[in-house]
């Protein structure tokens, strides 16, 4: 977005930028390989922070669709799959609640998450709206929303513990995708979070209905989920309101998978094939690509190359998951496509380059 229109505002685009996409686009072709694009993977034009509040202003909401517009124009005859917004529970609840990540806001507001996440789907479903009016007779592309979610396995058979899980689910994916599919924030979550919860207009409900060709899921690991009436007080409004235990032990005590290097992240395939089949369910069986899944390495720059590139666990990982993913399919799932994270090791975040999620090995001290 920033490189398009540096300002955020779309008053003149940057032709360096649209000539660099342009050059990668038809470098990619000339490869062999197929672009999915997302739109927006958290590079929110400072300009649009400064002056209107980023996510937390409706006007964003104008300007994301402009912005699309001129990525559709300028690409769209090349690019046929486009994701809008990648993770946007990642921007709500890290960027505007926790503040680990940009614009690293922590104010305590509990309303700003929320906020922010109403103004992504709206910003959503105005991209989508463009692209039909205007685009998709002559392109023929597909418009997607990725969604984050870690599988909410029940921590035991009592109601309380699976109404959690079922909670737990609602807070993930249910927050972006029942305004699209059902045109309302999931029960679970008006009831909880209340008048901090922004509520939709006719318009917007029109405006967003059926405003979705794909779903993509990000899925990495699960957790066993049990009821907890009294949460941390030391945790943000958004977890405390949905009033969970979130564990990677079982009751009797033994682990839910193996860890990788990241603290989170616990290897579960079985989790991506329940949580497929949840949405297939949930969601009328849409169409659906894995455009996330991976595991990473601690880097450790006193080990040999070799110790890295005998990469048994990452093996291990794939054949899991992917066997998973082939299952769920088997199922009657309309799986149409799996990108693994990622193509090589990168920066990460807020974890820089200590965590190796690639399955090409990047050699960092040697060029």
């Amino acid at each position: 977005w920033s490189r398009i229109f540096p300002d955020g505002l779309g008053t003149e685009i940057n032709e360096q930028g649209v000539a660099f996409y342009n050059n990668l686009i038809d470098f990619m072709i000339e490869k062999g390989i197929q672009p999915y694009a997302t739109l927006y993977h958290w590079d929110l034009p400072h300009n649009l922070q400064k002056t209107m509040g980023g996510w937390l202003s409706d006007k964003i909401v104008e300007y994301f669709a402009l912005y699309a517009e001129a990525c559709f124009a300028n690409f769209g005859d090349r690019v046929k799959h486009w994701i809008t917004i990648n993770e946007p529970i990642q921007t709500c609840i890290n960027a505007y609640g926790v503040g680990i990540f940009a614009p690293g806001l922590c104010k305590g507001v509990a309303a700003e998450p929320f906020l922010a996440g109403h103004h992504q789907i709206l910003a959503h479903a105005a991209a989508v709206d463009v692209y039909r009016r205007k685009f998709k007779a002559k392109q023929g592309g597909q418009v997607g929303f990725v969604i984050d979610c870690e599988w909410a396995e029940p921590k035991s058979d009592k109601m309380e513990d699976q109404a959690a899980a079922a909670r737990r689910m609602d807070f993930q994916l249910g927050w972006f995708l029942d305004p699209i599919y059902f045109g309302d924030y999931p029960e679970s979550m008006r009831q909880r979070v209340g008048e901090y919860l922004p509520k939709f207009s006719e318009k917007e409900r029109e405006l967003m209905r059926n405003k979705i060709d794909f779903i993509g899921l990000n899925h990495y690991t699960s957790r066993i989920i049990g009821n907890q009436p009294n949460p941390q007080p030391q945790e943000i409004h958004f977890y405390q309101v949905q009033q969970i235990e979130r564990t990677d032990k079982w009751i009797s005590g033994e682990a839910i998978g193996e860890r990788a290097a990241s603290e989170w992240l616990l290897i579960v395939p079985w989790g991506i094939r329940k949580t497929i089949n949840y949405i297939v369910k949930k969601y009328e069986n849409p169409i659906i690509y894995v455009t996330e899944n991976g595991m990473d390495d601690e880097d450790d720059p006193s080990a040999p190359v070799d110790q890295f590139l005998n990469d048994t666990k990452r093996v291990n990982f794939f054949k899991g998951y992917v066997g998973a993913v082939a299952q769920a399919i088997k199922d009657g799932a309309d799986v149409r496509g799996y990108f693994a994270w990622s193509f090589v090791d990168n920066f990460e975040w807020a974890m820089g380059f200590t965590k190796r999620f690639g399955i090409v090995y990047v050699d960092y001290k040697n060029g």
